[in-house]
């Protein structure tokens, strides 16, 4: 059999697409030795991506970094200019995926509409090329994901924050609609967040132009976002993205989709009989948009413009800017959302605290207009708020990490081999953490344990049940009482009680010790637009022993540091596992992707070990519920060294991670 079986000419009709003009070798796939159990095969083999990517046509060359996710007939990998260092995703597509009609037309389409477009809240595509194997098209890179791992994660939104993320996605729609672009693929997954939590509209692939009254006929989308006019064949226009919002809208307010069924049959049964329901504790506003925008009669939906301008995106705050730690944590919003309900949290884990009101009667009342256009005003109002209620989710789903480990132990099946390529295949990266502890500092015998979240906050549990948080850039300062009473302050305006002061001075402390004695932290932390809104996941509980140090976030994440230097993160919400090796590598699997594809040996016995230190963790928990008093004892349990007279911590008695490549 020759090197190359098949030749394929891509054509497109756009001159400055050289890439689809040429005529191209696709190189004959090596057909890999199939593993006798099919349980251990991956559906798509990786791309052959090399370690060093040339675009010929700019001299530009491009490192390869870690795999970001796989979608459709593309792999997805952060790429490094070589000279500018700037950093960009790069979506990876084989040519052997390349060979039909449909499949060269799809990109071809994609690429056309996609390179034409600049909008803050469009995924930029920068470039596109080819070499022998692959073509490659790089894009902005979106480094906080997308709102269905921020969906996945927190469920039901509270209303200021699906209004700044809804707000955001019409705006780019209004864009698309007036470049006469309909996008026919919106939906949680393909809505992008970057560092700053800025909306980005992406994939393109389903995306098409329409001239004047044009109706197009495809049948196309995803099934909880799909328009009943889509389903029925009679022809679609700009309203199919309305009725998306309308659906993306209701999923970020309620946390479910509005036509969500167990079979695609039902959820298509209800979209074509307009059936759903509101729930009634949803503000009138709200309401009111999301029936109007799931109108089953297209011609009545309103347009783009009209759904920016809504009341309501004016009826309550909506926030300039979000903290990350929102992708997993609410928000403290002064006078409003200001507390973590147990009573919010339904036995599924859903949050539900979005689906009552907020203040106690129906819907969210507005702030003040100033504190709508005016951060430094929402600043003082924090400050000065009444004190908030903290009270963790019930056992902060332990019992649901419990099960999802325990039933991929079962039957383990062994791992497939330790190639890159077949790590890629099967790693979840879009579950990643949010945040974990990356060092830690143990002076249980005299003041409590401190430790450093991955960005770059402080907090200390102390040994009287209180605990203390400091935001990333040391400004924003929560402390909890034994009661779970909150208690919000700036460092630098001189408004912490004399009575929190000792405190602070520990914390300050602590600081300095894991600054100076710890891995280093990362520089140039600076408070942004937001922050001021970050509510963090606390240390809820920990212990030690012989082979690691245990660690209990309260947004559900169980964090393994083993004394190997091997670290597991463990999150119930996203089912998932993340494992930290020696070399700081950070590989992160679904628990379901293990239990149907197979389970690294190497980490076998590891997830074996954290099934029963999950089971002692929810035994204190249940221990410490019918008898607070023993949890100094649960919290301080394991082998610590004393303080020396100098007030250093023995080296046995801290710890950290190094931030992992």
């Amino acid at each position: 059999m020759s090197q190359f079986q098949n030749v394929a000419v891509l054509k497109c009709r756009d001159s400055k697409m050289s890439w689809f003009q040429n005529v191209v070798m696709i190189r004959q796939p090596t057909i890999a030795k199939q593993p006798a159990n099919p349980s251990q095969r991956t559906e798509k083999a990786s791309p052959e991506v090399a370690a060093l990517i040339s675009d010929k046509e700019r001299r530009t060359y491009y490192e390869k970094g870690r795999f970001l996710g796989k979608g459709g007939f593309a792999h997805c990998y952060e790429l490094t200019n070589r000279t500018t260092r700037e950093v960009v995703a790069g979506k990876v597509v084989p040519k052997t995926m390349l060979v039909k009609q449909y499949q060269r037309d799809k990109m071809t389409q994609e690429v056309q509409i996609h390179r034409e477009l600049s909008h803050k809240n469009i995924v930029k595509l920068i470039h596109f090329f080819e070499d022998s194997l692959n073509v490659y098209i790089t894009l902005e890179l979106c480094s906080r994901r997308s709102l269905m791992e921020l969906h996945k994660r927190r469920k039901a939104l509270t209303e200021p924050e699906a209004r700044y993320f809804t707000h955001q996605v019409v705006e780019g729609v209004l864009y698309l609609h007036d470049l006469k672009i309909i996008h026919r693929d919106l939906k949680l997954g393909n809505l992008f967040l970057n560092d700053d939590l800025v909306v980005k509209i992406g994939d393109f692939g389903l995306a098409t132009t329409v001239d004047g009254d044009e109706r197009k006929t495809t049948l196309c989308g995803t099934p909880n976002y799909i328009a009943p006019e889509v389903l029925n064949k009679m022809g679609h226009s700009f309203e199919v993205d309305i009725w998306a919002v309308g659906c993306i809208l209701y999923v970020l307010l309620f946390g479910q989709p509005p036509f969500g069924s167990k079979t695609i049959e039902e959820v298509y049964s209800r979209i074509r009989h307009n059936s759903y329901t509101i729930p009634s504790v949803a503000s009138q506003p709200a309401a009111a948009l999301i029936r109007k925008m799931l109108d089953p009669e297209p011609t009545r939906r309103p347009t783009a413009r009209q759904v920016h301008r809504d009341i309501f995106f004016r009826s309550g705050f909506m926030p300039t800017r979000l903290p990350v730690s929102c992708l997993t944590m609410v928000p403290k919003f002064a006078g409003h959302e200001t507390s973590m309900m147990e009573e919010n949290v339904a036995p599924n884990g859903v949050d539900t605290r979005a689906q009552r009101p907020l203040n106690g009667r129906a819907g969210l009342a507005p702030l003040p207009q100033h504190m709508m256009s005016n951060n430094v005003e929402l600043k003082r109002a924090q400050q000065q708020a009444a004190e908030a209620t903290f009270r963790e989710p019930g056992d902060a789903y332990l019992s649901q990490l419990f099960h999802q480990v325990a039933a991929l132990l079962e039957k383990p099946i062994p791992g497939l081999e330790e190639e890159e390529a077949a790590l890629d295949s099967y790693q979840s990266p879009e579950c990643l953490p949010i945040f974990w502890i990356s060092k830690w500092a143990d002076y249980s015998d005299k003041f409590g344990i401190g430790y450093q979240l991955c960005d770059d906050s402080f907090g200390i549990v102390f040994n009287d049940h209180s605990r203390i948080l400091l935001d990333t850039a040391g400004e924003e300062l929560t402390y909890i009482e034994q009661s779970n009473k909150e208690h919000y302050f700036s460092m630098h305006n001189g408004a912490i009680p004399q009575r929190f002061e000792k405190k602070v001075t520990i914390l300050k402390e602590f600081q300095i010790y894991m600054n100076e004695n710890l891995a280093k932290a990362g520089e140039g932390s600076v408070r942004r637009v937001g922050d001021e809104l970050a509510r963090l996941p606390i240390l809820r509980a920990w212990f030690k022993n012989r082979s690691a140090i245990v660690f209990h976030l309260s947004n559900g994440t169980v964090q393994i540091n083993f004394f190997d230097h091997v670290k597991m993160i463990m999150c119930p919400l996203m089912q998932a596992v993340t494992f930290i090796d020696q070399n700081k590598r950070m590989l992160t699997y679904k628990f379901e992707n293990l239990k149907r594809k197979g389970c690294p040996e190497k980490f076998l016995h590891r997830l074996k070990y954290a099934k029963d230190m999950i089971e002692r963790l929810m035994s204190e928990a249940s221990a410490v519920s019918h008898n607070p008093s023993r949890m100094a004892r649960s919290a301080s349990a394991g082998s610590r060294g004393p303080l020396n007279s100098g007030g250093q911590l023995p080296k046995s008695a801290s710890g950290s991670n190094i931030h992992p490549r």
